[in-house]
């Protein structure tokens, strides 16, 4: 339904121009709202409802029926000096316009809903995007901001005035901890304006609420089909990104790599690699110095001094490090293909570790 504050504008403004008094009921003869207090029977609502007269006229108050395609939606009575039925008729229509706006957002936040949740079937996607205006053939990119603990009231309302829906965005939920960006793109944007978009929306975050978020996205389609992939794609995105990719707070999901892989893997070929590279649990002698010494080694394409440089340390004490993994594991991370099992390993083990955590 229309907000009520909506209604008690719209009926102000029309007593502010008019100076006549309004009342407004709905279809069970309960009133919503007035600008003063009217000598009128609840009765005398209702059986009006429930009369076949579009209007009437009773004791000096004009009743007014509103009614949409879906039958009577509000019963607006006007009383004062001046031409009520032309005061009511205005009045009536503009409140029949803010119903079909409504009903439109309505629809369009159900449709788009329904949509990212793939519960629809192909025919009806094309046959309510053409009854909502929405078109079917531009290229798309759905976006999901994860909020933080700490839900914000007016995180939702903030991003909905950022994207136009003049221009084909649109700002919706599934639930309570994300906000979804569906948006229409030009032409000659890329990933690149993508990411940009992502960052300005943790920018923004940041400097206007004071809280951190982390965004991700999709792959951009061209059809309006395809917004349920984009969305599955982002969703993806933000769940390998806390398992791989922690200290970022933009995540695309065409940038995952082999993190996206193993996180398809089932958890007990992901055990079963693990207990192949290394034996089992890795040992206790290979501390976390060790493992970020290695990953800053990895990092830095197996370039010893360039990794000595960036960590502070000796060339001699990162060789070290190494030799100490090496004998703890069998692996010589300076070898290309030992250096790449490795950080696949860490990696899986990085996934099984989360899954537990999960499951705790």
């Amino acid at each position: 339904m229309i907000s009520n504050q909506t209604i008690i504008n719209c009926l102000e403004e029309a007593k502010t121009i008019a100076n006549m008094d309004l009342l407004l009921a709905d279809n069970s003869g309960i009133v919503i709202a007035s600008t003063s207090d009217f000598d009128i029977r609840t009765k005398d609502i209702t059986d009006f409802i429930i009369s076949d007269a579009d209007t009437q006229d009773t004791s000096g108050n004009l009743f007014i029926k509103i009614e949409n395609e879906d039958g009577l939606s509000y019963a607006l009575i006007i009383k004062g000096n001046g031409d009520k039925f032309l005061v009511g008729k205005l009045v009536a229509g503009q409140i029949k316009s803010l119903i079909i706006a409504y009903k439109d957002k309505v629809d369009k936040n159900s449709f788009f809903q329904n949509l990212l949740l793939d519960n629809l079937l192909l025919v009806d996607i094309y046959n309510k995007a053409q009854k909502l205006h929405i078109e079917p053939s531009v290229p798309r990119c759905v976006f999901v901001i994860e909020l933080s603990a700490i839900k914000d009231p007016a995180a939702y309302e903030m991003v909905r005035e950022l994207y136009n829906t003049h221009n084909g965005d649109y700002v919706t939920t599934v639930d309570e901890d994300h906000i979804i960006v569906i948006k229409t793109l030009q032409p000659d944007e890329s990933y690149e304006d993508m990411d940009d978009n992502a960052k300005m929306l943790v920018d923004m975050f940041n400097s206007e609420a004071m809280t951190n978020v982390r965004v991700s996205y999709g792959t951009i389609v061209n059809d309006i089909k395809g917004v349920s992939k984009s969305y599955k794609e982002a969703n993806m995105a933000l769940d390998v990104g806390k398992i791989f990719y922690a200290d970022k707070t933009v995540i695309a999901y065409s940038t995952l790599g082999i993190g996206r892989l193993i996180y398809q893997l089932p958890i007990n070929l992901c055990e079963m690699f693990i207990d192949e590279v290394f034996g089992g649990e890795l040992s206790e002698e290979i501390d976390e110095e060790i493992l970020n010494t290695i990953d800053k080694f990895l990092e830095n394409s197996l370039n010893v001094s360039e990794t000595s440089r960036q960590l502070y340390i000796h060339r001699n004490t990162l060789v070290y490090r190494i030799e100490k993994l090496e004998k703890a594991t069998g692996m010589d991370v300076r070898n290309f293909d030992d250096a790449l099992s490795f950080k696949i390993a860490m990696m899986v083990r990085g996934y099984i570790n989360y899954i537990k955590e999960q499951n705790r």
